[in-house]
């Protein structure tokens, strides 16, 4: 179907936005229109990843938007990334998830704690989407909990020798680099960037997937895999460097989900003016009313959440629990006015006519990843009380 998606901006909020955002969102939703909006149903119903669309997000600046020019990004601020994810998670979540792993986990960690050599070599193939990269922290047996993990390495002369195992790790079957988080010898967390064809690399995909279906996502296995000292991140070590990865996706993911908000919104008001029953449009009942008016209540929310969180990151002023609490909120008011939209559209809502069944399941690996839900909700729990719940 021909996308004729329409931004919902109830209370006039592009007025907070200067002219080269708006241009930056607009010509993102105009690639979105072009490229992923025509080919991403097939893509999801055949459960396969449109690879073709890595070169193109590179040309059109999606990877490390905010990476200084002089290492291939256009070194614009946090609010231009936002409104990128946005619009593309408003195409398909995979499809922002491939762009977040490419900026926020490969591109930040190897710019803000890589040597200078490390980002002259890395990042500007990354930033054209010469290079894909994946983002190695989650195992089998450690997610919610990254310190635990049990991937190591021991040093053997100029090289290090890593054994170990990450696990649902977007674009690893395709990934020509990984940033890997392992422990020294000392227990210490290190950041190491493992590069295809070194021996003992494997990155077996993962199938079976009812979500983010367009999306490649699969493992990281590591069977003594000889790295040179060269490839450990030099400018930070510890759970908090992986963290601070964390941060900025999880501030993107915030804008991303909130894109997926608004296709499915507008999806179902298009469809409820459309639709006659009882000898009207379905527009005209009270209850539709009711799912459409809280739809756009909690976009109008979300939007002035993720302006004003923005705003707080360009000044270095966001806080790890604030980027929390709107990727928390985002995602949960997308999930729900997902399932409200496909309600909207009765028997024509779980078909690949439509984007709302779609969205619906990517959202729910989105509520899941980059710290779940409840995870969220304590990290919250956490900074207004002084409290510790997870321990």
């Amino acid at each position: 179907m021909t996308d004729q998606f329409q931004h919902p901006d109830y209370y006039l909020l592009d007025e907070l936005l200067s002219d080269e955002h708006k241009m930056i969102r607009d010509a993102t939703r105009e690639w979105v229109k072009r490229s992923v909006s025509p080919i991403i149903e097939d893509f999801a119903q055949r459960a396969a990843f449109p690879q073709h669309l890595v070169k193109e997000m590179g040309e059109v600046g999606l990877f490390g938007p905010y990476v200084p020019e002089e290492y291939g990004g256009a070194g614009l601020d946090h609010i231009s990334y936002g409104l990128m994810m946005q619009e593309v998670e408003r195409g398909d979540s995979g499809i922002r998830s491939t762009c977040s792993v490419q900026s926020s986990l490969v591109m930040f960690p190897i710019y803000a704690y890589g040597s200078e050599e490390q980002k002259q070599k890395f990042l500007p193939k990354l930033a054209t989407g010469e290079y894909l990269g994946s983002f190695g922290l989650t195992e089998p047996n450690f997610g919610s909990n990254p310190g635990g993990m049990t991937t190591s390495f021991v040093e053997d002369g100029d090289d290090i020798i890593l054994n170990g195992a990450k696990m649902w790790i977007s674009n690893s079957p395709f990934c020509d680099i990984a940033v890997v988080w392992a422990k020294n010898e000392a227990g210490r967390i290190k950041g190491v960037i493992v590069e295809r064809g070194m021996e003992g690399f494997t990155t077996p995909e993962t199938h079976n997937k009812w979500s983010l279906r367009a999306s490649a996502t699969g493992e990281l296995v590591f069977d003594n895999v000889r790295v040179p000292k060269s490839n450990i991140l030099p400018g930070r070590d510890g759970l908090g460097a992986p963290l601070s990865c964390l941060d900025s996706a999880r501030f993107g993911i915030a804008w991303g989900a909130l894109g997926a908000a608004m296709d499915c919104y507008d999806t179902a008001l298009r469809y409820s003016k459309e639709r006659v029953q009882f000898g009207k449009p379905i527009a005209a009942f009270q209850l539709q009313q009711k799912k459409l008016a809280e739809m756009i209540t909690e976009i109008t929310k979300a939007q002035l959440l993720t302006w004003r969180l923005g705003h707080l990151k360009n000044e270095g002023r966001a806080t790890s629990a604030q980027i929390s609490m709107a990727k928390r909120n985002n995602v949960e008011i997308a999930l729900k006015i997902a399932r409200e939209a496909r309600q909207m559209l009765g028997g024509m809502g779980i078909t690949g006519d439509f984007s709302i069944m779609r969205h619906m399941m990517n959202l729910e690996s989105v509520v899941t990843y980059e710290g779940t839900h409840d995870i969220h909700l304590l990290i919250t729990g956490l900074d207004i009380t002084g409290e510790n719940a997870f321990v």
